[in-house]
This record gives structure tokens, sequence and C-alpha cells, in this order.
């Protein structure tokens, strides 16, 4: 068979790009703890001015900090022997706050290594793993890694997208958080709207726990937090029910579109907010699409399949979304609101 030497060079290096991102995961991961990225932040440091300054061996540093420059994650001055963070590295490596919280991507990452051996016996079973069996650094990366992008856009673009529902939030409504994780986006919405009452829902009670102290933390009085999962939350006259990144991952979504269709006030909004993809494998052929087939392998497919859910995937598109809320959930209207790169947001409607 004859070789096309110019795609072999071309796909070669494009996996040797990938060896080196992986390779430097838990580089990222190291820097982030050890305070260097905001240590860089702040100045042009050589390697030893970086280890003084953050209590670090300096030989390891050196070696740290090359890497991170071969990869683009560092700028370095080879006239002065030092190193720093661009703005735009900055906001990305070092600012809770930024557009993108790469390290809490990387914890992410750091999961799927733990949980690999089991997912190799998934891969051959095809047996299911619960959400509240992953490393705790899951949890954790999953928070800062969506906050970023819940802080830029749910107030000021996926709410006003929606009917009416800022005018109702300002005047005093009553939200369901379904799905809620830490907490993050229930406390965001009960901190912007005073005047409305708001619950997180989810059925990881270790989660629960740290939202309720994330909420006591930020003083709030308008939001509680309950352990129950989508299908049996309390509740009625709802005038909003948002899912965030989570319906495709539940056991029974239709049954959780119909719980949040009976849950809801008669002119009740329901905001899902879910990866961004198209309706078929092709369309997500993309760096995007790649990241999140990757984390539906190793994460939101197995939590499905532990409870003999249809296994959705983190990539499952508007037309099988429309399904699930209208079809199986008995919502009369939906319809994509807004959207980002990384998400689509619908509302549906009674």
């Amino acid at each position: 068979m004859a070789i096309d030497e110019d795609k072999l060079q071309a796909f070669l290096g494009r996996a040797i790009g990938d060896l080196g991102a992986a390779m430097s995961a838990t580089l990222v991961l190291i820097g982030d703890e050890l305070g260097l990225y905001r240590a860089l932040a702040r100045g042009r440091l050589t390697a030893g001015e970086l280890a003084a300054e953050t209590s670090t061996d300096e030989r390891y540093v050196r070696e740290w900090l090359a890497n991170q420059a071969a990869g683009g994650y560092v700028e370095y001055d080879e006239s002065g022997d030092r190193y720093h963070l661009s703005e735009e590295q900055a906001l990305c490596l070092a600012d809770p706050n930024g557009p993108v919280d790469l390290p809490g991507g990387y914890a992410v990452v750091e999961d799927l290594f733990h949980v690999k051996a089991r997912a190799v016996q998934n891969f051959r079973t095809g047996a299911g793993m619960e959400w509240g069996e992953h490393d705790p650094c899951l949890f954790r990366g999953t928070e800062r890694f969506f906050r970023a992008g819940y802080q830029a856009s749910l107030l000021d673009s996926w709410l006003p997208a929606l009917d009416g529902v800022v005018d109702k939030l300002t005047a005093g409504a009553t939200v369901a958080d379904v799905g809620c994780g830490h907490g993050v986006t229930t406390i965001l919405m009960a901190q912007a709207f005073p005047a409305s009452r708001f619950v997180g829902v989810d059925y990881h009670d270790a989660s629960i726990e740290t939202a309720r102290e994330h909420a006591t933390q930020a003083g709030l009085t308008n939001v509680t937090f309950e352990v129950a999962d989508a299908t049996t939350y309390g509740g009625a006259d709802y005038d909003l029910i948002a899912f965030f990144d989570c319906l495709h991952d539940m056991a029974d979504p239709g049954g959780a579109a119909r719980h949040a269709r009976q849950a809801l006030g008669p002119d009740g909004h329901c905001l899902l907010v879910e990866p961004f993809a198209g309706d078929s494998v092709a369309d997500n052929l993309n760096p995007v699409g790649r990241v999140f087939y990757g984390a539906s392998s190793m994460i939101c497919v197995p939590v499905s399949l532990a409870q003999h859910g249809p296994a959705l995937g983190a990539q499952a598109g508007e037309r099988r979304l429309r399904e699930v809320m209208v079809a199986d959930g008995g919502f009369t209207r939906f319809r994509r609101a807004t959207e980002t790169p990384f998400n689509l947001v619908f509302e549906a409607r009674p």
C-alpha cells in the first residue's frame, strides 16, 4: 500500500501536539495548585524568582516553565530569561472570573485517569457508573470549568433571551434549578434577583452539601438546596425550572421533562442549557465536539447507563432534545432562545 507522505506528516503533527498536551495536563494542575500561574500573571520572572515567590524548587520550576512555554501557555523572553503570562493567558489560567477556567477543565481530565480501569470494564460489559462514584476532583473541576460560562452568559444573555422571565424574576418568582451540582447557577440567580425564591435540586448528596456551604458563605436567604432526583423533587406552580448541562446525563430525561411540565405554573418557563451540538456526528467533528464526546464517553453516558437510561450523551443535538421536551415531556412550545460556542439554550413552555 502506497503511503501519502504529506498525509502521514499531517497526522503525526496533530498526534504529537496531542501527546504534548496529554503530557502537560498534570503540569497545568500543578501550576494552578502551586500558584505558579497567578505569580506569572503579576509580572515577568526568572525561574529562580518564580520559585522564591511560590516557595517551590527552582529546578522543577525551570523545567515546568519550559514545558509551558513550548505549549504556548506561558510567554518567554529569551534576552532576560524571564517568563510571564499575557493578558489573554492570565484570563484563562489565573483568573477564576475569566471567560474560561482552563485548570478547572484539566481537573475534569484528571478524573478520567482515576476511572480508566472502570471505563475499560464498562466498555466491555455495557455497565454504567454513577456520578458519585467519580473522584472528587471531577466535582471541583466541573464547578470551576462551567462557572466561567455561567458567569459570562446566564444573567446577561440566557435569561434575557427567555420571554419575559427577567421581569418575573425581578418582581418575585419561584425557581427550581434541577441538577444544580454545587449550586453555581442557583446562587448566581439568587444573588441577582433577591425578590425571587430558588431551590437547587440534585441527587448527589455531597454536591448538595457543598452548594449549601456556598450559599451560606454568600449570605443568601432566598435559596435552599434539596437532595432529590429530577423526577421526584417537590413544589408546584414554578415560574421557572432550569436544567444546566445535565439533562443529557439523566437516567430518565423524558421523565424529568414531564415532571418539570407538571411542576410549572400555567405561564411558566423551562430553561434548558445543553452542550453545543449539531444533529449528526458529522456536524460535531470539530475541537468542541471532540472535548464533549470525550467527556461523554467517560462521564455522561456511564451516568445514564448506570440507571438503565437512554444515554443521550453530551452531543444529543437540538432534534433529539426537542423530542425529549415535546414528545416525551409534553411541552407544546420549544425554541432555541440563544447560543454560545459551547452551549445551546432552549426555552420550553407548557
